[in-house]
């Protein structure tokens, strides 16, 4: 069952392209279809490119968790750039 979540990640100065390089790589590709539906995705970045947000539609919230702390693809990435993140439960009002 797909559950929608936001996750907001602070990026360490000056990682946005490599962030996003990982994201739409295929090995990145691969890892994020392992938790979420990767053609539901929504992303979005602030002007100064150090925060990026993605609504998503999760399937596996363990596996979520997993791939943001680091899996053996994603870990070495993950501790490069991000310097923080939150997830968030999303509830539709109306």
């Amino acid at each position: 069952m797909e559950k929608e979540m936001l996750v907001v990640a602070k990026l360490k100065e000056g990682m946005f392209e490599k962030f996003m390089g990982f994201m739409q790589s295929p090995e990145g590709l691969a890892e994020r279809a392992k938790v979420a539906v990767v053609e539901k995705t929504i992303g979005t970045v602030t002007p100064d490119k150090s925060t990026v947000m993605f609504k998503i539609f999760c399937t596996d919230e363990a596996a979520l968790n997993k791939f943001i702390e680091g899996t053996e693809v994603s870990k070495p990435i993950m501790d490069a750039v991000l310097d923080s993140y939150s997830i968030y439960n999303l509830t539709k009002v109306k």
